[in-house]
């Protein structure tokens, strides 16, 4: 019985060494990605943010009951958002 929960043990540890290697493994890929997202926004900044204001003053010249919903569906995010660190305080 202590041959076969020794075994155990050993098969639990090397499964946990090869899910930390993975960890870091995945870890390292996100870094990657994140940071080339990171430096094209930053070379980009000016670019991105009048992209948007013109995506959205088209928006309101072709249909403002569009805004009305983004701006509500907004404001029912931030309030619900509200009530969540309300409840864990």
């Amino acid at each position: 019985m202590d041959n076969n929960l020794f075994e155990e043990n050993n098969k639990l540890k090397e499964e946990i060494n090869e899910l930390q290697k993975e960890n870091t493994k995945l870890k390292n890929q996100l870094k990657h990605y994140d940071k080339a997202h990171k430096t094209y926004y930053e070379k980009n900044k000016e670019k991105i943010k009048q992209k948007a204001k013109e995506r959205l003053k088209k928006i309101t010249e072709e249909n403002p009951e569009k805004i009305k919903e983004y701006r509500k569906r907004a404001y029912q995010k931030i309030k619900e958002k509200n009530k969540l660190k309300k409840n864990e305080n």
